[in-house]
């Protein structure tokens, strides 16, 4: 079989598994809590891939996407709005496109004066631009509603074959079968000349404008393209949640988290931002909820990320699986559950302190004693400290000899590799 119909074959298989998956979950995942996870999921795997768009393919650092998704979200409400009024005979299933034609709008008004400039000077713009547009919420309480933000109700109209979407697992095959085709047409977009374009221009814009390409349309194209699938993923937000309000949808913060959590995901590779999306979900709703210094936690993830791996989670897959196709990974398999077990021990004993740091700041009130991992602990006592002290340094100490390990091992496999003629990881 050719080279190029095997890539094809899997690469339709990949897509299959994607369809299958998306189908299947909330047959498998029943709870009204798992519905609701999986339908932020899936829009906000659009939003992560649009920003990645700029991101990853483009080279372009944005502290505004929230901007494109935000004003996407308020103007589907107001359309949903107006249609249960009779004013625009628009159909639910619609209303996600009414939020990327905003998004698309807007990406066209502030894409222009933002691509002008290129690197630090883009991002600046794109930051100032957010706060404007932040700002503009407390100024226009009649668009944005205020600090209550803008409700509405999803169930109005005609059913669309059957479906009225008051249930929540109606909404979330109407969230799938957008992250889907959006998601597809992303990866097309990738594959076009365009999309070639917009990485040569990420890579060197001085040679894109060398051989004849105006290398500010590139990005100012790829900008409005963004725009609009950050429009139909707030579009698909204002659905599900049927209330839209500034905070939560066109802060900095907000944006900050897109771009935290598309480069946690890997930048690098197009699926990287979907699996960013699975984690900004279990980060900001479950691990919100079980400690109230989440934020510490996920700051001190992406540090380390940062330090240690760049690409994001998606290489770290990446270059695993590489090694494993080629019959290498078995020798890693024992460092690695050696890291593990000194990170564990690690996140424990940090854990313990951040806890009990926590508890004296803001709940003291409450008394020494405070409930971790199915035991109590008591903050006035020195052993408690000291403990937690000196897990945490064996923890660390255990990382230092693992990772000791991991390097020899891994320049091990390397030269196997390259000896044997395959191709390095």
């Amino acid at each position: 079989m050719p080279s190029s119909s095997l890539n094809r074959g899997r690469g339709l298989a990949v897509w299959l598994v994607f369809a299958a998956l998306l189908f299947v979950l909330p047959l498998v995942l029943t709870s009204s809590l798992s519905l609701t996870l999986l339908s932020q999921v899936g829009y906000l795997i659009i939003v992560c891939l649009s920003y990645n768009m700029l991101l990853g393919q483009g080279g372009m650092l944005s502290f505004g996407q929230a901007v494109y998704t935000g004003l996407g979200s308020f103007m589907a409400v107001h359309a949903m709005n107006m249609a249960a009024q009779g004013g625009w005979p628009i159909p639910l299933v619609l209303i996600p496109l009414v939020g990327g034609l905003a998004g698309m709008g807007f990406a066209v008004l502030f894409g222009y004066v933002s691509t002008k400039k290129s690197g630090n000077t883009f991002a600046m713009i794109t930051l100032g631009l957010g706060e404007l547009v932040a700002s503009m919420a407390l100024m226009l309480p009649e668009f944005f509603g205020g600090e209550g933000g803008v409700s509405t109700n999803r169930v109005y109209g005609q059913p669309f074959f059957g479906f009225n979407f008051g249930p929540q697992i109606q909404v979330y095959y109407l969230i799938a079968v957008y992250c889907f085709i959006c998601t597809a047409l992303m990866y097309a977009f990738t594959q076009t000349p365009l999309g070639r374009l917009l990485n040569a221009v990420r890579d060197n814009a001085e040679r894109v404008e060398f051989i004849g390409y105006n290398s500010q349309r590139i990005r100012y194209t790829a900008f409005i393209i963004a725009g609009f699938f950050a429009g139909v993923g707030g579009g698909l937000a204002a659905i599900n949640f049927e209330i839209v309000t500034a905070l939560d949808s066109i802060s900095s913060v907000r944006s900050g988290g897109y771009l935290l959590f598309t480069f946690l995901g890997g930048a690098g590779s197009f699926f990287g931002p979907m699996i960013g999306a699975v984690l900004l979900v279990l980060s900001s709703v479950l691990l919100s909820g079980i400690t109230k210094a989440w934020l510490l936690y996920l700051g001190l993830l992406f540090m380390l990320m940062v330090m240690y791996a760049p690409g994001g989670i998606a290489y770290l897959l990446q270059v695993n699986i590489k090694v494993m196709k080629l019959g290498r990974w078995w020798p890693l398999f024992p460092v690695y559950l050696f890291l593990a077990l000194g990170s564990a021990i690690a996140l424990l004993g940090f854990s313990i302190l951040v806890e009990m740091i926590y508890h004296i700041q803001l709940d003291s009130a409450l008394g020494p004693e405070m409930p971790f991992m199915g035991t109590v602990l008591n903050v006035d006592q020195a052993a408690t400290w000291v403990g937690s002290v000196l897990i945490l340094l064996i923890g660390i100490a255990l990382l230092a000899l693992g990772k000791r390990f991991f390097v020899k091992r891994w320049n091990l496999i390397q030269e196997q590799i390259q000896a044997d003629g395959g191709m390095a990881a």
